[in-house]
């Protein structure tokens, strides 16, 4: 079992981490802006199963046995810094949040799979479980991949209420915003200067034991 000394850093861990801006967010703020309430439930739905996901394949050993190879970690890094780079663009030029989403209206269950694909693809989602959600583990406390599981879990609970309440928000003001315009430009501005910061920083990580 996991102690509560380690519980309590997680959670605390797991806050500061969906408090930072990133790919799920904007996803989760473009649908929740364009379609309201439901859709911010079905994005956080995907985001939550995606964390099924990737807990599941980090109990199993799967991500270990992949960060095991060398060139995986910089081949992850990279590609997500690309990836960041790719929604910076679209930010930067198509004027907010909402832009990264700018599609035809689309239906809960097609909102849910995008979402979890989108969460699957997110570099700070992948890096998070195959090299920092071991860290909590103590081998001393049981089996490891129990622990794993019970860790993922906690995260797909805070994750999914954050993610729904944070998402009905944004939809409580959908209509103001599609009155603001230039809010919607200065934020795409402000949101593409974000996604360079954690683009950068992905290029600078070192892998774990690098110093």
């Amino acid at each position: 079992m996991i102690s509560s000394a380690t519980l309590g850093l997680f959670l605390l861990s797991v806050s500061l981490l969906l408090l930072s801006p990133g790919p799920n967010m904007a996803f989760l703020l473009s649908y929740s802006s364009l379609q309201g309430p439901r859709a911010a439930y079905a994005v956080a739905l995907g985001i939550a199963l995606a964390d099924l996901v990737l807990t599941l394949l980090t109990a199993g050993g799967v991500t270990a046995i992949l960060l095991a190879w060398p060139p995986m970690f910089d081949v992850l890094r990279l590609a997500g810094a690309v990836y960041l780079l790719w929604l910076a663009y679209k930010a930067w030029c198509s004027g907010g949040v909402m832009a990264l989403a700018s599609v035809p209206q689309r239906s809960e269950r097609d909102i849910v799979r995008m979402a979890m694909v989108n969460s699957l693809l997110n570099p700070k989602a992948l890096l998070f479980f195959m090299v920092f959600l071991p860290q909590f583990v103590d081998a001393s406390q049981g089996n490891v991949g129990w622990q794993l599981c019970q860790l993922g879990g906690v995260l797909t609970v805070l994750a999914f209420v954050f993610h729904a309440v944070l998402g009905c928000l944004a939809a409580s003001v959908r209509g103001w915003l599609v009155r603001q315009p230039g809010f919607a430009v200065w934020q795409g501005r402000v949101l593409a200067i974000v996604l360079l910061g954690l683009a950068a920083r992905l290029l600078i990580l070192q892998r774990p034991g690098n110093g």
